[in-house]
């Protein structure tokens, strides 16, 4: 099986699985817990927080259940705390669920939201971010790496526009770390990571965030300095430092991606969707007048795995939100499929695909 959906999960790495089985034989204490074995995993605990702190360069790291509950806290926390100084967010059409519905809910408390538009780029527009800016806006919330379409969003330019303002920028880097490197110079003030993309662990998760202090989001004993209550899963934490220490991009990537790209311009009905400046692990094209589904269950058959867009909205029988904000013609909406690379991919599964992708496409046309 050719497995190209990377961009919904990736298979642990065998690395990653070794740590978090001897960390929960061998640290399975309570950190909150004051005897030894208690100390001992807080021990660990605060060994993986900082080598994480230190990859990233951030002075917080709070662990979470994952990519969606760091987008909550980010935001809603953020929103609280600062409301304070003002009731305007910025954020962009093409989020993840995991922030345009905190964002939903915060108008719903009164706030006042403004989504930047992307167009067939896919990214947004400096002008626009310019213009939307107020006195009153506390949070600009923009992902780095598009999930769909692996369009990138220029962070450190934002980042830049937003130093001498009151506004934090917060960054869901979920697509892109340890593929698409950030500005160390120019980082977001909050950055979202998910160790399930980076061939790490489900239910693991981190908020890093450097000169703000979001509210809690979960009450409780008041772990994680108060951000996040509930006994952390140190296993999962010491997992996490693991798959980020190993974590590296793949030069490959762009190779394949320019070879596909050269693939799909054969077929007269192909439209390749993702930006030529796109991240190079993802590649999302759609095939006219076909549904996705055909094309996924077709290459499914031939032993090769995708996706029709994000894994959130798959099974959603309605367009993505993203591919609706990109101007695409209508008869190619409903004909998208997102090939998504990763570390166990090679350069025999790209040859593979390619074969079954004609194979598949020519069944469709009848040819």
């Amino acid at each position: 099986m050719i497995y190209l959906d990377n961009s919904a999960t990736t298979k642990p790495k065998k690395e990653v699985l070794e740590t978090f089985m001897k960390a929960s034989e061998l640290y399975f204490g309570n950190p909150a817990s004051l005897h030894r074995i208690g100390n001992d995993a807080e021990n660990l605990l605060e060994s993986a927080r900082k080598q994480i702190a230190q990859i990233l360069d951030m002075d917080n790291i709070v662990f979470t259940s994952g990519g969606t509950e760091s987008n909550n806290l980010a935001i809603l926390g953020t929103a609280a705390a600062y409301a304070h100084r003002g009731r305007h967010i910025i954020s962009s059409v093409t989020e993840h669920a995991s922030v345009l519905k905190p964002l939903e809910e915060l108008e719903n408390r009164g706030f006042e939201v403004t989504r930047l538009s992307v167009g067939s780029s896919g990214h947004i527009d400096l002008e626009d971010l310019r213009n939307a800016l107020r006195s009153d806006t506390i949070l600009v919330t923009v992902m780095h790496v598009n999930n769909e379409t692996g369009a990138v969003n220029p962070i450190a330019e934002i980042k830049k526009i937003l130093k001498g303002t009151r506004s934090f920028l917060h960054t869901d880097a979920v697509q892109s770390i340890g593929k698409v490197p950030l500005d160390p110079v120019n980082m977001p003030d909050l950055l979202t990571l998910s160790a399930h993309k980076l061939h790490g662990l489900k239910g693991s998760g981190i908020l890093a965030f450097n000169g703000v202090e979001p509210d809690a989001i979960i009450l409780g004993g008041g772990q994680e300095s108060g951000y996040r209550s509930g006994t952390v899963p140190v296993p999962l934490a010491a997992a996490m430092a693991k798959t980020l220490r190993i974590t590296q991009p793949n030069p490959e990537f762009i190779e394949w991606n320019k070879t596909l790209r050269e693939f799909f311009s054969s077929f007269d009905d192909i439209m390749v969707i993702s930006p030529e400046n796109a991240a190079s692990h993802i590649l999302s094209v759609a095939m006219k007048g076909v549904k996705g589904e055909i094309l996924v269950s077709g290459l499914q058959e031939e032993s090769v795995i995708v996706s029709t867009s994000s894994a959130c909205s798959s099974k959603n029988k309605q367009t993505s939100h993203v591919i609706e904000s990109m101007n695409m013609p209508p008869t190619y909406k409903d004909g998208v499929i997102r090939i998504s690379f990763g570390a166990f991919t090679d350069r025999q599964d790209i040859i593979e695909f390619q074969q079954a992708f004609k194979k598949v496409h020519g069944i469709i046309k009848g040819v």
